[in-house]
């Protein structure tokens, strides 16, 4: 048995070490804060410097008073680990200003693109007539051509420079900018490069003495710079075309499916990807007619132009624009009357994807006419529910005519009569028996056709009602189970009490009974 001596010396002991602990703890923790101050002194980021500094005045009143102990992890640079919330904030808020920046990057690129191509027709027109070519006037209209040709390209790669930082930002800015650069990534914006800075710079040339030439081009080229010019010019004018592809893109971008929070939401619970092929379903779906009208008219007299753009080297009469648009009219529809044919390379391929457009075309179009024509699920319903009451009729008026016919065919028999009324009445017997058939058989298509269209909200609906009939019927189940229990338990207690008085009389009347 210890004596009260040694335990006051344990005692003794013990507070000792617990003091000696604590004093290594408050030293191990300013040697922590100091290391902390100086790295953080090292550190190029200065926000860093002041949540030390408050964590080293929280570790000096902890060894001031008895307050709770606040670590700090650091990273091998001397960072903070662990996650702010005021980091996602602001990343959310830099993504929010990234999109409104690329969707007016894309405007203001789609605007420049759609400059440039007024500015070539505008050039293409009026150059043969209005001056010549390598006048002052077809210079500034050439050089303001290239001036938009060059901020196209400036609003090209700006456009992707914030996808890119879209890119990282939405991996938390841990990646660097070279991971998103990859081949594909790439090789579009290099295509896109290429695509835009096509454009005519034949009027850059001085004009030399016109020769006597038999080709009526009227193109802004001076004649002394041969065929392959004029090529070159023709093939830079007719490409200038392909800008167009920045209309899918401002399509997608000014998208109100692409702007509602909820739309997108909802499609990413449903794994669906945002891109032009589903914003151009919803405008077929929301807006067929319309759409489609927009498009047709839009590529008809982009393509009469460019068929005029061509022919313009030929002396005939699709270098006319109301040439042009017949024979693109008949072209697009697949009537081809043979009236007017292209005559250059250029026309002719103008004509081939004219046609192969008239054919995509007409197959929507069909497509819509017959959704338009479609009946819904209301009417199909109704006119269903009215075919079925007609069949029904129809089917008890032959049936009629089955025992109508059964009948007089007795009668005959009966009557004995001759043999031309008998045959007669079988003949009418087995048609009202095959026009019955005919008409149940109807009935049954009917019936399963209409079968086919299972209205899958309203089984839905049948469904959880059921099942919350189910779910109510358990609970009453469970109910009555938990009451039967507490009668079972109440009974349980009364034979219990009737069997302790029992015994209790029992004793009373014969005390001998123990």
């Amino acid at each position: 048995m210890p004596s009260p001596a040694r335990e006051e010396s344990n005692g003794e002991t013990g507070q000792a070490k617990d003091g000696a602990a604590e004093k290594g703890d408050d030293a191990g923790g300013r040697l922590v804060c100091a290391l902390e101050m100086e790295m953080t002194n090292r550190s190029p980021h200065g926000d860093s410097k002041v949540d030390y500094v408050n964590n080293c005045d929280g570790l000096v009143g902890r060894n001031c008073g008895d307050s709770a102990e606040v670590s700090v992890p650091l990273s091998l640079h001397g960072k903070r680990t662990t996650h702010m919330e005021g980091d996602d904030l602001y990343r959310l808020r830099d993504r929010k200003l990234l999109l409104e920046d690329r969707k007016r990057l894309c405007a203001l690129a789609l605007g420049t693109a759609l400059l440039g191509i007024l500015l070539m027709i505008i050039h293409a027109e009026m150059c043969p007539f209005v001056y010549k070519p390598g006048s002052n006037a077809a210079l500034v209209i050439n050089s303001s051509i290239s001036l938009s040709t060059g901020c196209l390209l400036i609003l090209i790669i700006a456009f992707h420079y914030k996808d890119i930082r879209l890119f990282v930002i939405d991996n938390h800015n841990q990646v660097d900018w070279r991971i998103a650069m990859t081949s594909h990534r790439v090789l579009v914006i290099t295509l896109e490069l290429l695509v835009c800075a096509i454009h005519p710079v034949g009027s850059y040339w001085e004009e030399g003495p016109r020769g006597n030439s038999s080709s009526s081009a009227q193109l802004c080229v001076s004649s002394h710079h041969g065929e392959a010019l004029l090529g070159m010019e023709l093939l830079c004018s007719v490409l200038m075309f392909l800008r167009l592809y920045l209309v899918h893109r401002a399509i997608l971008l000014h998208s109100k499916m692409l702007l509602s929070a909820s739309y997108r939401s909802i499609g990413s619970l449903n794994n669906i990807n945002f891109t032009f092929r589903f914003v151009l379903k919803v405008l077929m779906n929301q807006h067929p007619a319309r759409t489609l009208l927009v498009f047709i008219l839009f590529f008809w007299l982009t393509a009469s132009w460019m068929l005029t753009l061509c022919e313009r080297q030929t002396q005939t009469s699709t270098g006319h624009m109301e040439t042009a648009l017949w024979l693109i009219a008949i072209t697009f529809l697949t009537v081809g009357y043979g009236d007017v044919a292209p005559n250059t390379s250029c026309g002719k391929a103008v004509c081939l994807f004219t046609g192969v457009m008239g054919v995509a075309c007409t197959a929507m179009l069909v497509a819509i006419v017959t959704e338009k024509l479609a009946l819904n699920k209301g009417e199909k319903h109704v006119h269903y529910f009215m075919l079925d009451i007609q069949i029904s009729k129809r089917i008890r008026h032959a049936a009629a005519n089955v025992l109508r016919e059964c009948w007089l065919l007795h009668r005959t028999n009966l009557t004995k009569g001759n043999r031309g009324e008998h045959r007669r009445h079988q003949r009418c017997l087995l048609e009202a028996i095959r026009v019955f058939r005919n008409l149940r058989l109807k009935q049954r298509k009917l019936r399963d056709y209409v079968s086919e269209m299972v209205d899958l909200p309203k089984m839905q609906m049948i469904m959880c009602d059921l099942s919350a009939n189910w779910n109510n019927s358990y609970r009453e189940l469970e109910q009555r189970i938990l009451s039967m229990e507490q009668k079972l338990d109440e009974l349980s207690r009364c034979f219990q009490q009737s069997s302790e008085l029992l015994s209790q009389v029992l004793r009373h009347r014969n005390p001998e009974i123990r």
